[in-house]
């Protein structure tokens, strides 16, 4: 059961945009430190809010929350102990049903079941102009659960959702330019073709490179017909759907530039999963530095040829 501070934690966290992970036992075997209702967080860097396992534990619950952060799905994760007659120690499985099954050289032989429950700020979409058009993608956009903001204030960003324009006329140079110049996936310009390639000319004019000319979608939207603002409405939401989804989910809800993904690893001793924090043991050999899941897995690595590792 989520305690009232983890519970204000996680409000805390979604106020500020901060993506994370709610990592919550659902089941543990004996014998295991964890009880089923434990929960924590796990931010995008990696560190985690809580307790649900001891060090190896955390380190599967780590490195597959931050795959839950980057596809935006939910996995359910089991951690069973690893079977060390069993030979080698096999690669993570994932199951017909999403799940992942993981070895744990780690455990002393209980099992642990957490569900990872990712938690992504909504995609920003900035919107340009006054008009009856602009207040029905506001308004629509709003209803898909995207944080809609002001282009005309904003400067638009790489992780945005995408850039709309409907000033009909109004200062709409300026934002095409810098919505184009930053990177954001979708650039929408609603206007009559005739109209939208005398705006595109004087793009061209101003010096905007061709490539990037190429990316404003004129007249914006799928051609469905449209006649009404909220029909225009629609056919725009409806093309930046598809563009976000031809971007594949991570770029739907990217972590923010404060906080880098951390890398994931795989630990050459045990076969674990883990992520490459601060504090995750590892080895640099010949330049290239390999993870570990705890310090056993890389005295036995170490021992292979400890004369040409450099430890960290």
């Amino acid at each position: 059961m989520i305690t009232a501070a983890m519970s204000r934690r996680a409000e805390e966290l979604a106020a500020e945009g901060t993506r994370f992970v709610t990592a919550t036992v659902v089941r543990a075997h004996r014998p295991t430190s964890v009880q089923a209702g434990n929960v924590a967080l796990v931010l995008g860097d990696g560190r985690i809010e809580g307790f649900v396992g001891g060090v190896c534990t955390e380190h599967s619950i780590r490195a597959y929350s931050i795959q839950a952060m980057e596809t935006g799905e939910a996995i359910l994760l089991r951690i069973l102990p690893f079977a060390e007659e069993a030979g080698a120690a096999p690669a993570d499985f994932t199951d017909a049903d999403g799940s992942v099954t993981v070895q744990n050289p780690c455990l002393s032989g209980g099992a642990v079941e957490v569900f990872l429950e990712p938690v992504l700020p909504a995609p920003r979409l900035l919107v340009c102009g006054d008009t009856p058009i602009a207040e029905a993608v506001r308004r629509l956009g709003g209803e898909l659960g995207y944080a809609v903001a002001d282009g005309d204030r904003l400067d638009p960003r790489p992780d945005d959702l995408g850039l709309v324009v409907a000033a009909h006329g109004r200062d709409e140079l300026r934002p095409l330019r810098r919505g184009l110049e930053s990177g954001v996936p979708y650039v929408g310009l609603v206007a009559s073709p005739r109209r939208g390639t005398g705006v595109v000319a004087e793009l061209r004019a101003d010096g905007v490179a061709d490539e990037l000319l190429a990316r404003i979608d004129v007249p914006a939207g799928l051609d469905i017909g449209a006649r009404t603002p909220p029909e225009v409405a629609l056919s725009i939401l409806a093309r930046i759907v598809a563009v976000r989804h031809e971007a594949g989910p991570a770029a739907a809800a990217p972590a923010p530039a404060a906080a880098a993904t951390p890398q994931l690893a795989v630990d050459p001793v045990c076969g674990m999963t883990v992520a490459a924090v601060e504090g995750t043991p590892s080895v640099t050999r010949g330049g290239e530095t390999v993870y570990f899941c705890c310090e056993g897995c890389k005295a036995k690595y170490e021992s292979q040829g400890e004369h040409a590792a450099v430890a960290d």
